[in-house]
């Protein structure tokens, strides 16, 4: 038995996200969900080291300077994904999430599970399109799903609960 009151969140909610619009679905939800329980959220990006990626941000190009192109690359995804997050905080409105920003090199399916190590919950989108993407799960969210010790939402592409 612990001594946590039953209201405190086990820990915060995580959400995976990579800037493709069934990604945004799912921070838009996670952000929501963590409005109703009262706990953080923690949006992972995990990103492939290679100097110039797609992505839904675009063209992930690691610009020049005097860093590492490893360091410069790990900045270019932390931005996106803070500007990604506080555009949508703002168009949600409501009470204030407190929001950690994680930015790593690897495997998503790894990066995301490593990270939810002391999470509550964890928000992945489903990569649907067409008629046999609404019926199966991207690789990264079938990965989580089977592989998470923690509740998994995946939230659909197309899905009109995340803008509620």
């Amino acid at each position: 038995m612990t001594d946590t009151p039953a209201h405190v969140p086990a820990g915060p909610i995580v959400v995976g996200t990579d800037g493709s619009p069934h990604a945004l679905q799912a921070v838009l939800f996670a952000l929501r969900e963590a409005q109703l329980r009262g706990t953080g959220l923690r949006a992972v990006c995990a990103y492939d080291y290679t100097p110039a990626r797609y992505t839904g941000y675009g063209w992930m190009t690691v610009p020049e300077g005097d860093g590492s192109l490893y360091e410069e690359l790990h900045d270019v995804a932390r931005q996106a994904v803070t500007d990604t997050v506080d555009e949508l905080r703002e168009q949600l409105g409501g009470p204030r999430v407190e929001v950690e920003i994680v930015t790593e090199a690897g495997r998503p399916a790894q990066v995301l599970l490593d990270a939810s190590k002391n999470a509550c919950l964890l928000v992945v989108g489903s990569r649907g399109s067409g008629l046999w993407g609404r019926l199966a799960l991207g690789s990264t969210s079938t990965e989580v799903v089977h592989h998470a010790h923690l509740p998994v939402v995946v939230v659909p592409a197309g899905s009109s609960c995340a803008a509620s």
